[in-house]
């Protein structure tokens, strides 16, 4: 059967899909017992381990951004059969992950203080906000490692590998977690009691376990790619190669400016949010993390979508092409809707999983229910993206998500909530409006094929 025939191309893409999925679902999960664990502290706690986390994306995002470089490279030299400059990039990219996690391990070190006071943190909140976001970015090397390799492994097909090494990094996490957030007490198992060791660390404890899970992953998404048979950066130069980093850094610069400029648009828009109080910053965390296991479908088609566009170009195979991006995009559409109809009707019993606070889960109820009905149009908007970046079409995206970002999701939410003092709703229908917006826009780029260099004749 040719790979061109839509059934075929399903199996394609769900065979590159499910992996990521399923490591982004157990990443989720692993989330889950990390928010409800901390939860269980109190509306303070959460709020200290929720109000940095904007300004974890907007590292972890830059970060990604130089992995999209790579991706677009390695997928489209793998693609035509050019193993060697394949893994020539991968060697690259060891350079880049050790310059961007020093580098950003240096700066995020140095403000952790200042952090929660730019992210408007209620006082009695910012030292534990401040010490966990020291802690959790002391191992920013290792951070680096597991975004940046394993966007390299995904890049030749090989999203197993990238999986396992996440599940290995979350399953350390939460059973660090167990150890340490609580102090020792006694628990009752098949009616015997036991003693559970304790170090009563609290919102420590939590920062103290994510720390390690991250060296672990590092350490083991470094073990792959170094072991991996094709593109191993072992026996070879580690110096800069400009003919191969130029390209990648051609399709980077543009993402990093975009994901750079759009999570400072989270950095603004959750300080507005923390501004109305500890109520709504706890919603606002715990929301996030409920509702990130509704738009994994997005993310793992994301993955698949950037890195068979970038065969698709790699081969020089219109025909492939088309089949992939339409396939990619019904089975989003599809998979989004049961998405979208699930976190519907589980809002409040998700809410209540992290939090006892009935103010806090009615809150957050609300703004879960708003954005289930967007799910399909973001979920889209995400599959788009991909297969953009996967042929290096990364200007027309950054254009639209920082004129999303700011002019509706923060200008919006600075009128509604500061000028007219509306709350969190308010904020969260800006998010679903920008989200709208990037939709209307990728599709009308993808109807015009613009993006294609199959069509347009652009080098690639």
């Amino acid at each position: 059967m040719r790979q061109d025939k839509p059934r075929a191309t399903l199996w394609i893409v769900l065979a590159l899909a499910w992996p990521t999925m399923l490591e982004q679902w157990l990443q989720v999960a692993a989330q889950y017992v990390d928010a409800a664990m901390v939860g269980r502290l109190g509306a303070r706690a959460t709020a200290a381990v929720g109000a940095t986390t904007t300004v974890n994306w907007l590292v972890g995002s830059s970060v990604a951004a130089l992995g999209v470089g790579f991706l677009a490279f390695i997928a489209r030299e793998y693609g035509a059969g050019r193993i060697e400059r394949a893994a020539k990039a991968a060697a690259q990219s060891v350079l880049a992950c050790v310059a961007s996690g020093l580098g950003f391990m240096a700066l995020t070190l140095s403000l952790s203080r200042r952090v929660p006071v730019w992210m408007n943190v209620q006082p009695e909140v910012r030292a534990d906000a401040a010490r966990y976001f020291f802690i959790i970015y002391a191992p920013m090397l290792f951070r680096a490692a597991v975004t940046l390799f394993g966007t390299v492994l995904r890049a030749t097909g090989d999203t197993r590998t990238p999986m396992r090494c996440n599940v290995m990094m979350n399953l350390v996490n939460v059973a660090l977690n167990f150890l340490l957030i609580y102090d020792t007490r006694t628990v009752e198992l098949f009616n015997r009691r036991l003693v559970i060791w304790g170090a009563g660390m609290g919102v420590t404890g939590a920062a103290v376990g994510t720390a390690v899970g991250y060296v672990a992953g590092g350490t083991a998404m470094t073990i792959a790619l170094w072991r991996h048979p094709r593109i191993s950066p072992k026996g070879r130069s580690l110096r800069p190669d400009w003919s191969i980093m130029r390209p990648c850094l051609k399709v980077a610069l543009p993402s990093f400016l975009q994901r750079f400029g759009t999570s400072l648009g989270y950095v603004a828009f959750a300080s507005l949010i923390n501004s109305i109080g500890t109520v709504s910053t706890a919603a606002h965390s715990i929301a996030n993390t409920a509702e990130s296991a509704f738009y994994i479908p997005a993310y793992g088609i994301q993955t698949a979508a950037a890195t068979l566009a970038g065969n698709a170009g790699g081969r020089k195979d219109p025909a492939y092409m088309r089949s992939v991006t339409r396939t990619l995009l019904v089975l989003e559409a599809l998979l989004m809707l049961l998405s979208g109809a699930l976190l519907f009707m589980l809002a409040e019993r998700l809410m209540g999983v992290f939090t006892g606070d009935a103010e806090v889960v009615a809150l957050g109820t609300v703004v879960l229910r708003m954005v289930a009905v967007s799910e399909p149009v973001y979920g889209v908007a995400v599959v788009l993206e991909g297969i953009f970046q996967g042929v290096g079409d990364t200007l027309y995206p950054f254009g639209c998500n920082i004129a999303g970002m700011w002019g509706v999701r923060v200008l919006g939410t600075f009128v509604l909530v500061r000028l007219m003092g509306r709350g969190l709703p308010a904020a969260w229908a800006c998010m679903i409006a920008h989200n709208a917006l990037l939709f209307v826009l990728f599709a009308l780029r993808y109807r015009s094929g613009r993006w294609n260099p199959l069509l347009t004749g652009e080098k690639f």
